[in-house]
């Protein structure tokens, strides 16, 4: 087998693990995981790529629905297969008996350990709730269909 150019899949696990800094000085000092949030979104919002961290400004907002989102749980560590990382939160997104009237169809998914900064977004057909339970159900935690891969 001859030599490659390649970014290692350790390296790309390692990424979502938190293990590298490219700053000039180490900026992690905490062992601990961080917490990641997941907040929805109004369909007038614009969240999407050039996100960079979570804001009110077009969140939804209704009866027990509370700012800043859900906290998600985080109980799988990123696992990599192949050339991929990937990862997928433990549980689903869940929003108890809310009242959601306005047409929402974004969740955006950030780290609220580390100044809000956005993680990522997803979209879903336009919704409203009333006096429900609203529920984001997480994908199989694999190479090919996670919540977050990178290959």
């Amino acid at each position: 087998m001859a030599n490659s150019n390649a970014m290692c899949t350790s390296f790309k696990r390692d990424l979502l693990n938190g293990v590298h800094v490219f700053g000039t000085g180490v900026i992690r000092a905490s062992t601990a995981a961080d917490t990641f949030r997941a907040a929805l979104y109004l369909t007038t919002a614009s969240i999407g790529a050039s996100t960079t961290a979570y804001s009110a400004t077009g969140e939804v907002s209704g009866i027990n629905y509370a700012a800043g989102g859900v906290a998600v749980v985080n109980g799988t560590p990123p696992a990599a297969s192949g050339t991929t990382a990937y990862w997928t939160p433990t549980a689903a997104f869940l929003w108890p008996t809310v009242t959601l009237a306005a047409s929402f169809d974004a969740v955006l998914v950030y780290n609220s350990s580390q100044s809000n900064k956005a993680v990522s977004t997803h979209t879903f057909g336009p919704q409203t709730v009333t006096a429900g339970n609203f529920s984001l159900t997480m994908p199989v935690n694999d190479g090919t269909n996670a919540l977050l891969r990178i290959s």
